[in-house]
């Protein structure tokens, strides 16, 4: 019987190939949106590589300061004096590294000028971020301590400087200051490791950023489980209560917010900077609403098209009545048609999903992207695939079964 329903709907598909047509693309091009994005967010968020350790850290980026009766109001990055005067010194944090933002750098060499992304960091920063080592080492305590002028690239940084040979040893003048490479590491492109070169804090022409309130910096805060994040936010608030500013008359409050990754990104996008709850949880609902909105309205196109495709046989649905066929088997028959498409689509979305992937890592619009398609997705876009084809073909299959075959053979549509 099922040999019987597949050839038929092999049969049906290619004799109304417009119809096949739209119904494919329909499903392939809603999985391979769905999985670009999972694929991207992934990527960003999931807690692999060399922020494999997120789930047990937070990060505080910026800094709000305000004074309510003058109206005075400013938001941006920490400065370092920040970091070591009031972040470093939490008790529950097992871990406290400063770095900078990335900066644009001009690297001299033999004659060329290339323009990279170097970020300066503490010892504490190499410890919190696994960054996969390549060849040589990344900076210790000890380096940063000294102030030595030692620097570590990351692969493709390190290939298009110096091609083939090895960068380690090498000396490289970036911004007028001499480095020796130490160590390159894997090329990666989380928020908090993105950059082409890394050097340590205390490299910077000039000391005046050790006694700066504002200034370029982000704090990553490594906690023992996160089980301590309510008291690490608890500490921070108590020590940002006491916040002592070089200029109290302009400012009066500091507010500072220590957030996981997708808190961080949620605070940013909904611009939620002065209140302690960041809206993580409103923009997951957010998101997944719009998924499955996305997701919905191909199915509702596609109950549609059905219906109108299966009124079209109702000639077919006569004679097969006139013959015998219970409205079961021609349900079945229905619902086997929709989804022997659906598997088809799946695997075509799944397909072009993987050459979308490629083709924007070979692209270089989104650097050191390295991607792969989850299968979970992949397999959870499926099923809700398969429960709309349900949907949208059980309804028409139902109408369609209820005809009276002489009203059918007639072409009725009622």
């Amino acid at each position: 019987m099922l040999k019987n329903y597949l050839l038929i709907a092999w049969r049906i598909a290619l004799q109304r190939k417009l119809f096949t047509v739209i119904n494919l693309l329909c499903i392939s091009l809603t999985l391979l949106v769905l999985l670009v994005l999972t694929a991207l967010l992934e990527n960003t968020f999931a807690p692999t590589g060399v922020e494999g350790k997120s789930p047990r850290m937070l990060q505080i980026v910026t800094m709000v300061s305000l004074n309510e009766e003058k109206g005075n109001f400013r938001h941006g990055p920490l400065g370092y004096k920040v970091i070591t005067d009031y972040i470093k010194p939490l008790p529950s944090a097992e871990l406290v590294a400063a770095v900078s933002m990335p900066e644009s750098a001009s690297v001299y060499q033999q004659g060329r000028i290339t323009d990279l992304l170097l970020r300066r960091a503490d010892a504490a920063y190499w410890q919190i971020l696994d960054f996969e080592v390549l060849d040589g080492r990344v900076p210790t305590a000890e380096d940063v301590a000294a102030g030595r002028f030692v620097l570590v690239l990351n692969q493709s940084t390190a290939t298009q400087l110096f091609g083939k040979q090895s960068a380690v040893g090498q000396q490289l003048n970036v911004g007028g200051q001499q480095f020796t490479v130490i160590g390159v590491v894997a090329d990666v492109l989380q928020l908090n490791s993105f950059a082409d070169m890394w050097a340590p804090v205390s490299t910077y022409p000039s000391s005046d950023y050790q006694h700066q309130l504002w200034g370029n910096f982000s704090a990553l805060i490594l906690a023992r489980s996160a089980a301590d994040f309510p008291a690490l936010r608890q500490e921070l608030a108590t020590a940002v209560a006491g916040f002592k500013f070089d200029d109290p008359l302009k400012w009066q409050e500091a507010k500072i917010w220590a957030d996981s990754k997708l808190e961080f990104f949620a605070r940013m996008l909904l611009q939620n900077q002065t209140e302690p709850e960041s809206g993580a949880a409103s923009l997951l609902l957010l998101i997944s609403l719009l998924m499955l909105l996305f997701m919905l309205l191909p199915a509702l196109n596609l109950v549609n098209l059905n219906t109108g495709r299966m009124m079209e046989r109702s000639t077919e649905i006569g004679v097969r009545k006139a013959f015998g066929a219970s409205r079961q088997q021609l349900i079945g028959q229905f619902l086997v048609e929709n989804l022997l498409l659906c598997c088809v689509g799946g695997l075509l979305g799944l397909a072009m999903a993987a050459g979308t992937l490629e083709l924007i890592e070979q692209s270089g619009v989104i650097p050191y992207l390295q991607v792969e398609i989850n299968l979970t997705v992949f397999a959870l876009g499926m099923v809700i695939s398969m429960v709309f084809g349900l949907l949208s073909g059980i309804i028409p299959a139902w109408r369609i079964a209820k005809l009276d075959p002489v009203h059918a053979l007639k072409g009725a549509r009622r």
